[in-house]
């Protein structure tokens, strides 16, 4: 038996490789290797060949060539496996190359410097590690390496901020806002390593939000499984930012007051307590113990299911305006009726949690907007006992005082 010793890497001559596939040429097939250490793929030369010539013909006239002259021309070139996509780091750049160029020539071990390599996943966790340890929540980390695993997608060298200035400069389909995401993460890259730039100057464009019908969220929760339901139905009563209602935990419901506490905040939110209904109470108790949370699963996981049940619904009931509704038109269409009902703008400021009044401000225009062909005239009654309190509350009207022992109720006519 012949014992052929594993090939070596050409780049880093480590013998931690894996065959990554076959090469079809006209000469013959060629095996292809990967390396674990430093990703280069490369081909290697079988070694039972180089005493066995073979004739081949070339622009019709036999020659003799043996593989390893007919590899000697092989391409090792940088790619992205599963998992082992690298950076690669040059201390002294003689070449450039544009943007999405993958192959490489083989560099000459013996003349050039061998490459300071850097793995994108030891990039990103020492990144997401230096976030945390700033004083960063652990989703504004995650936020911040996922920004910069774009950038590294994009081919961007982020030891070069004039490069990745043109990087996010030539995406089209970004917005000004995603870009201005993308500017705060790299500065924070920067100040890891310690290096300065001219940080370019993006605006976020400010846009009306989509506001449904009530009817139309009805439908669209009426239409969805029993879990999405039940998120649905605490988006819509609460009006807490999709990602705070689902951080909540079984200790943050008050069943007897009936309300639910925001602890985990996002976006820099204010922790607040919001009220809640029988009927989503009532869910709520229908619904398994199965950990502290009562949201188990992932996010991303969790918002794909919602758009295809959102999908499924639009097309039942021939509505397309229910594929426009996301988690956040929940809390627009709260912040919208709870100012159109009271025109109080700092309770509308304390549901939502701002910590600045501007950021509440765009509901007062959008109360304008939709109901500007509505008046304002009320239908008033007034009520001595609890049973007439009863019959007003339940005919939809609205508690305004209290004169002289009597309550005086109203309802929008």
């Amino acid at each position: 038996m012949q014992i052929v010793d594993p090939p070596r890497c050409p780049i880093c001559s480590s013998k931690r490789v894996w065959k990554d596939g076959i090469r079809y040429t006209k000469y013959g097939n060629v095996q292809r290797y990967i390396c674990r250490d430093c990703g280069h793929r490369f081909s290697e030369t079988p070694q039972n060949s180089f005493d066995k010539p073979e004739r081949v013909k070339k622009n019709g006239a036999k020659i003799l060539c043996s593989p390893s002259n007919l590899l000697s021309n092989r391409q090792i070139c940088v790619t992205q496996p599963t998992g082992m996509k690298n950076l690669v780091k040059v201390e002294t750049r003689t070449e450039t190359r544009p943007a999405g160029a993958t192959k490489l020539v083989a560099p000459d071990l013996h003349t050039k410097p061998i490459q300071k390599v850097s793995s994108e996943e030891n990039i990103l966790a020492v990144f997401k590690a230096w976030i945390q340890r700033q004083g960063y929540k652990q989703s504004t980390s995650e936020a911040y390496a996922k920004r910069i695993k774009i950038l590294l997608g994009r081919q961007a060298d982020l030891w070069n901020p004039e490069n990745v200035k043109g990087v996010i400069a030539e995406q089209e389909t970004w917005g000004n806002g995603f870009k201005k995401c993308m500017v705060n993460a790299y500065e924070r890259f920067l100040e890891m390593e310690g290096l300065t730039w001219k940080k370019p100057r993006y605006k976020q464009d400010q846009k009306i939000p989509f506001i449904p019908l009530e009817k139309e969220i009805n439908q669209l929760i009426a239409g969805c499984g029993k879990k999405m339901a039940l998120f649905l139905q605490g988006l819509k009563e609460t009006g807490a930012d999709p990602g705070e209602l689902w951080r909540i935990e079984w200790k943050d419901l008050d069943k007897a007051r009936r309300v639910v506490t925001i602890n985990h905040t996002v976006k820099g939110h204010n922790p607040r307590t919001l009220p809640i209904s029988k009927e989503w109470l009532a869910m709520l108790e229908r619904f398994p113990m199965t950990s502290n949370r009562v949201f188990t699963n992932t996010y991303r996981t969790h918002y794909q299911n919602f758009r295809n049940q959102r999908k499924r619904v639009a097309a039942k009931i021939g509505n397309p305006r229910i594929l426009q509704i996301k988690f956040t038109s929940f809390r627009h269409w709260k912040a919208t009726m709870e100012y159109h009902q009271t025109k109080d703008l700092l309770h509308v400021k304390m549901i939502l949690g701002h910590k600045c009044v501007k950021n509440t401000e765009i509901y007062v225009s959008i109360d304008r907007q939709l109901f500007s062909g509505f008046t304002d005239e009320f239908t008033s009654k007034v009520a001595t006992t609890v049973e007439e309190d009863r019959k007003l509350i339940e005919a939809g009207f609205e508690y305004v005082t209290e004169r002289n022992g009597a309550k005086i109720y109203r309802k929008r006519k």
